[in-house]
């Protein structure tokens, strides 16, 4: 559902920005530090909505690769380190029996009565 709320709102984006760029046909002058063009202002708006659009792309593909890259990296080490979580289900397992263990035996004196008294 989240992806088709993103889909659209791209599509409704590239919609106002087509619209913005349709309606600015006139010539204007663009300057790039070492040359001066006369550009049809529409080619403007669409090549800087388009720049842009790929350098967030891009953005975004690496910071999903670094996630990727983390990801496979922990699971290694969750792969690695199996036996301490075995050891730790066996001592859980050994204080189960201790307790039940203890809990079956009798009591060896009867109530009221102290060692000291015998």
């Amino acid at each position: 559902m989240k992806g088709q709320g993103i889909l659209i709102s791209a599509f409704a984006f590239a919609l106002v920005i087509a619209v913005f760029a349709v309606i600015n046909v006139d010539q204007v002058q663009v300057n790039f530090l070492f040359a001066k063009t006369n550009t049809p202002l529409i080619l403007v708006i669409l090549v800087s909505t388009l720049l842009g659009g790929l350098t967030v792309g891009l953005f975004g593909m690496l910071r999903i690769y670094k996630l990727q890259k983390t990801v496979k990296s922990l699971e290694k080490r969750i792969a690695e380190q199996p036996d301490a979580s075995d050891k730790f289900e066996a001592s859980f397992a050994y204080d189960a029996k201790e307790n039940e263990a203890s809990e079956e035996q009798p009591e060896s004196q009867p109530d009221g009565e102290d060692e000291s008294k015998r």
